[in-house]
């Protein structure tokens, strides 16, 4: 699978097991990145708020990498050059978020740390799928509009309407002006599938979960062998966005 170069392109990238998870090959891929031409963008996306994002890039990531975006909160936040794009994050400002929050409490299921909330999103550990349908079906028949994403052993994300990592990743393809067919999404969680079904091409890392693995798009999905970061690295290259 390789592609003709281009003007430029778009990494938009998961952070957990995804580039974290080997830091030698998270460095080498960043130099890597740092002197290719054309210029690779790199975003990150993840599942995490804010504030929990700034301390993974300050103790995991080389102090001189500055990304060119950072979406956190599932999609609900957006950051360029350390500020938040309130353009964004205001269209969840009516939310009802607390409804929500009180319904999924009222089942008895637990909500993660308030770190991990934002007010586009809301996250709770629901210990099986079953469990999960029965709460959404009574979350859709109170007429409350929600995404749900399902992923890993038992966590439930409930976001709102317009969020969701391939929205963003959409979003900041239009702020940078790289159409959606130079957009890489890189990931290895189930929550990173709405992000590969939105990019031109995705990487699944070595060690990417079945859930991920399993539902991928096939003709536009490279499955890397080596893990983590390495794993990134290796998609750029099978894709000719880094050399060989």
């Amino acid at each position: 699978m390789t592609l003709q170069s281009q003007p430029e392109w778009l990494l938009v990238s998961d952070i957990d097991d995804t580039l974290t998870g080997d830091r030698i090959a998270l460095n080498g891929l960043l130099a890597a990145v740092r002197e290719v031409t054309p210029r690779v963008r790199v975003v990150l996306n993840s599942s995490r708020p804010f504030g929990s994002v700034d301390k993974t890039l300050k103790d995991y990531f080389p102090p001189d990498f500055e990304p060119d975006g950072i979406v956190t909160g599932l999609g609900t936040e957006i950051r360029l050059h350390a500020a938040v794009v309130p353009e964004w994050s205001d269209r969840f400002g009516q939310w009802p978020r607390q409804e929500i929050v009180d319904i999924v409490a009222h089942f008895g299921h637990r909500a993660h740390p308030d770190e991990f909330q934002t007010r586009g999103k809301a996250s709770f550990t629901v210990a099986d799928r079953q469990a999960v349908d029965e709460l959404l079906e009574v979350l859709s028949a109170r007429g409350l509009p929600f995404q749900a994403i399902y992923s890993g052993a038992s966590d439930l994300d409930l976001i709102a309407p317009g969020a969701g990592k391939d929205e963003a990743l959409l979003f900041l393809s239009r702020h940078f002006d790289v159409p959606s067919e130079r957009v890489i999404a890189a990931g290895d969680s189930g929550n990173d599938l709405a992000m590969f079904e939105a990019a031109g091409r995705a990487i699944a890392v070595g060690n990417a979960r079945r859930e991920l693995v399993e539902s991928a798009p096939r003709y536009k999905t490279y499955f890397a062998r080596a893990t983590h970061a390495g794993g990134v690295h290796e998609g750029l290259r099978a894709l000719g966005v880094l050399p060989a």
